[in-house]
C-alpha cells in the first residue's frame, strides 16, 4: 500500500522532533509542512532536491493535491506538523481522503508545546495532594465547542488546566476560569514560543495576568496555564518513599 508520514515536530527548538521524525523527514522527497508554525530549521534535515511546500498558503484540497500527486508518482511524502499532530492539528481531514485513495497514513508522535512550556517554568503539572490531573483545552472563538465542554464548566474542577489558541482572549479566558471556580489568587503562566530562542514567559495570578500579558504584547503562539501545581507546593510521592512498598522495592521500618 502506498503511504504518507505524518511528522509531529515539535514544539519549536529544532532539535525536539524525535529521531525517528527526522530520520524520516531527511529521507523525504516531498514535505509539506505547517509554515505558520513550524521552526523552518527543522527543513535543515530535508535532503539537498527535495519539493517543500508550505500549507498555510494552501487549502486542504491543494494540501491533498500536492499529497497525492508525489504518493502516485511513488514518491516519499512527510507532513510536517508543529508539536504533536493529534493535538488541534487537523490531520483528521487529511486522513480520511487519502484512506479513500489507498493511501496509508504512518504517524509519527512529537513533543508538544505543552511539555515545551512545563519545561520552560521546571513545572510538573501532577503534584501530588495538588492535582493528578490535566486538562488540555482552547477557548470558545471562532470555532464553536460543544456546549459541556465551556471553559468555566471544566473549570469547575480546579485541575491543572493547559489552554492553547486562547492567549488573544486573555480577560475572556480568565473570567471563564473565575466563573468556574478558580479563586483571583489561582497561579496562573503564560508561555510564548516554548522553547524558541525568543521563548518568553510571563507568571501572575488570575487577577493581573491579562494586563501583564498585554504589556508583554503576546497576542499568539502561546500556551496558558493554571492552577496551583504553579505553587510548587506539595507531599513527596509514594514512588521513592521508604515506608512504601513497591513491586522492586520492600518497605523499610
Amino acid at each position: 500500500m502506498k503511504k504518507i508520514h505524518i511528522v509531529g515536530a515539535g514544539p519549536g527548538d529544532p532539535k525536539l522532533i524525535t529521531v525517528k521524525g527526522m530520520e524520516i523527514l531527511a529521507e523525504a522527497d516531498v514535505v509539506v509542512y505547517a509554515g505558520s508554525l513550524v521552526n523552518p530549521d527543522l527543513l535543515k534535515y530535508c535532503k539537498e532536491g527535495a519539493e517543500v511546500h508550505n500549507s498555510a498558503y494552501l487549502t486542504l484540497d491543494e494540501v491533498l493535491e500536492v499529497t497525492i500527486k508525489a504518493v502516485e508518482e511513488d514518491k516519499k511524502v512527510v507532513r510536517l506538523h508543529t508539536g504533536d499532530p493529534s493535538m488541534y492539528g487537523a490531520i483528521q481531514e487529511q486522513i480520511v481522503p487519502l484512506n479513500d485513495r489507498g493511501i496509508e497514513v504512518e504517524i509519527i508522535p512529537g513533543v508538544s508545546s505543552v511539555f515545551g512550556a512545563a519545561a520552560a517554568l521546571n513545572l510538573e503539572y501532577t503534584l501530588p495532594d495538588v492535582s493528578q490531573t490535566l486538562i488540555l483545552k482552547r477557548m470558545e472563538g471562532r470555532t464553536p465547542v460543544t456546549e459541556k465542554e465551556k471553559l468555566h464548566l471544566l473549570a469547575s474542577h480546579q485541575t491543572t488546566m493547559a489552554i492553547f489558541l486562547s492567549v488573544g482572549m486573555m480577560q475572556d479566558v480568565v473570567d471563564e476560569l473565575i466563573k468556574g471556580g478558580y479563586k483571583e489568587d489561582t497561579p496562573i503562566a503564560v508561555v510564548q514560543r516554548a522553547t524558541w530562542p525568543d521563548q518568553k514567559e510571563v507568571v501572575g495570578t488570575l487577577k493581573d495576568i491579562a494586563p501583564k500579558v498585554a504589556e508583554a504584547n503576546i497576542t499568539k503562539t502561546a500556551l496558558i496555564i493554571v492552577g496551583d501545581v504553579l505553587k510548587k507546593e506539595y507531599t513527596l510521592s509514594k514512588l521513592y518513599d521508604p515506608s512504601f512498598t513497591t513491586e522492586y522495592r520492600t518497605a523499610k521500618k
